[in-house]
């Protein structure tokens, strides 16, 4: 399924965020999807907002492309030594299917775009 156009920009401040299951403190905006985990197709557009202080319990792999950019805050990994630093907003990660991240957590909160994709997924 081809993704949809959308036409019009629409305001942030008009969407709704929703509690992310399984991952206290974070929340999400979804832009765009046509992502299906259990089918293996698709992508999905989001935001992803951490509140002050929240950390991630686990590190997670998942079988699908991902791609964020830190747009605002502050986001580190509580690993030091897998490599994932410190960092201020304008950052940006890829990650193929297969790899290991987090956990992470952010001090004083921070809003990520991800955009996240099978393979075969179509634009």
């Amino acid at each position: 399924m081809a993704k949809p156009a959308v036409d019009t920009l629409t305001p942030i401040a008009a969407l709704v965020w929703e509690a992310l299951p399984g991952f206290p403190g974070l929340e999400v905006l979804t832009l765009s999807s046509t992502f299906d985990e259990a089918r293996k197709t698709g992508r999905r557009t989001r935001l992803v907002r951490f509140g002050p202080g929240v950390e991630t319990q686990q590190a997670l792999v998942h079988d699908y492309f991902e791609e964020a950019m830190l747009i605002s805050g502050d986001i580190r990994g509580v690993r030091e030594a897998e490599g994932f630093g410190a960092f201020a907003e304008q950052a940006y990660v890829f990650r193929p299917p297969g790899t290991p991240h987090g956990p992470i957590r952010s001090e004083g909160g921070c809003v990520l775009l991800e955009v996240q994709y099978y393979e075969d997924a179509k634009l």
